[in-house]
């Protein structure tokens, strides 16, 4: 109703908690705007989806799996079945990347209370769940079920951009805090990057301290009340920042940072800067080469990254398309049969006849539309930049700056 800009899209999980969102860029506040509370999908009666060519089909989705069982972060007992996507939190602070207290600093001995090792071991002790599926018929299974100490109260899976936005990036280090302040923008219907990170801009304007939980949630509950300070917050992190004089604000075309410092990890930085969707992760994840060494090994300080960062948002859009899981990314990345698989299993249901060298031109088409409807909303080259101060101050402890340059930045999609 506040038709705000963190508003999400929300759907139920397995178990029916609504604790699953299509939470960036304000899809909700769309819905909102043409007055649609909800959707509906009954499969009563509905044919189910026609597989053109079968035998196609199961090789493909036969590669696939194979590839998923392989690879130590994606297999049975690997990182993500183990520790979910929060195994990230000690990878990135140990790498001086995690971002802390609204950007000021990328590491902190705290935040191993809210690593993914420490969250499955208390979800063992709770009686919670771990692992976990989001989709019937997962192989990854990264997902869990967070509850609180008595074992009651599940919030649902707390992801690892959820653990930093509303943890670390505020200067809260406990995780029954952040569960509980998840679980508020679960009930609000806000995207829990852009709410933790306008929590970040808060605290640093005044509004409450940084480790204050329940400041934080007492902030939330404005949004909830409708006041004037809630309209505020529940427009993001760009418009909080403003209002509030703050000059540490990030966010690239209005939208706020994931988890990951573009200081410390440079290639992430170009995706933040130059996919259309604004600062995004997900649009093209050079962690994976930078931080984790899957699909190659790159030095994460090298600031020549446009190629790499090119590359992998070509072949996100393309796999975005399909429908499959990102995470399915991981092994294809290292496992060229992966890859062919999910071409395949395409082509299975399709009845068409696709090469992993459409990948790509097809990823061109899409990221092709997407700037040309940016540039009729009126984006430019200007747009495709990082904030200030993460080309000015230095981030602790590395003492980096983002020094990719503006030739670089717009040599990605030239």
């Amino acid at each position: 109703e506040l038709l705000g800009a963190m508003s999400g899209v929300c759907f139920n999980d397995p178990e029916g908690l609504p604790s699953r969102y299509a939470g960036r860029g304000g899809l909700g506040a769309v819905m909102a705007s043409k007055g649609l509370k909800f959707i509906v999908v009954d499969e009563t009666g509905a044919p189910g989806v026609e597989i053109k060519d079968k035998e196609t089909f199961k090789k493909g989705t036969a590669k696939l799996l194979k590839a998923l069982t392989e690879h130590d972060v994606t297999k049975p007992g690997g990182a993500l079945n183990s520790y979910g996507t929060s195994v990230l939190v000690n990878i990135m602070n140990e790498a001086g990347g995690l971002p802390q207290r609204n950007f000021s600093s990328g590491q902190d001995d705290n935040a191993e209370k809210i690593s993914g090792e420490a969250k499955a071991e208390e979800i063992k002790k709770r009686g919670g769940k771990r692992p976990h599926f989001c989709s019937p018929g997962c192989v990854i299974q990264c997902s869990e079920v967070w509850t609180k100490p008595d074992g009651k109260d599940p919030v649902g899976v707390l992801e690892y951009e959820n653990v930093w936005a509303l943890g670390a990036n505020c200067g809260i280090y406990d995780l029954d805090a952040i569960g509980e302040l998840n679980r508020a923008c679960n009930d609000l219907g806000i995207d829990t990057i852009e709410a933790g990170c306008t929590l970040a801009v808060a605290m640093e304007g005044g509004l409450c301290n940084f480790g204050d939980g329940i400041g934080a949630l007492k902030l939330l509950e404005e949004i909830r009340k409708k006041t004037p300070t809630g309209k505020i917050l529940v427009n993001g992190t760009e418009i909080t920042g403003k209002v509030l004089g703050v000059t540490r604000i990030p966010t690239v075309k209005g939208q706020s940072f994931p988890a990951y410092d573009p200081r410390a990890v440079k290639g992430i930085g170009v995706t933040y800067a130059t996919t259309p969707m604004g600062a995004d992760h997900t649009a093209g994840y050079a962690i994976a080469p930078e931080i984790m060494g899957v699909g190659g090994q790159l030095d994460p300080k090298d600031p020549k990254k446009a190629e790499i960062s090119r590359n992998l948002q070509l072949a996100t859009a393309a796999l975005d398309a399909t429908g499959y899981c990102l995470f399915v990314a991981f092994a294809i990345l290292d496992i060229p049969e992966g890859l062919e698989g999910i071409v395949e299993s395409l082509n299975g249901v399709l009845g068409a006849s696709l090469t992993v060298d459409d990948v790509p031109k097809i990823g061109q088409q899409i990221i092709d539309t997407e700037i040309a409807f940016n540039r009729a909303a009126g984006f430019t080259a200007v747009h495709d930049r990082l904030p200030e101060f993460i080309m000015e101050e230095k981030l602790p402890p590395s003492n980096e700056v983002f020094n990719v340059t503006d030739e670089e930045l717009d040599s990605v999609f030239k």
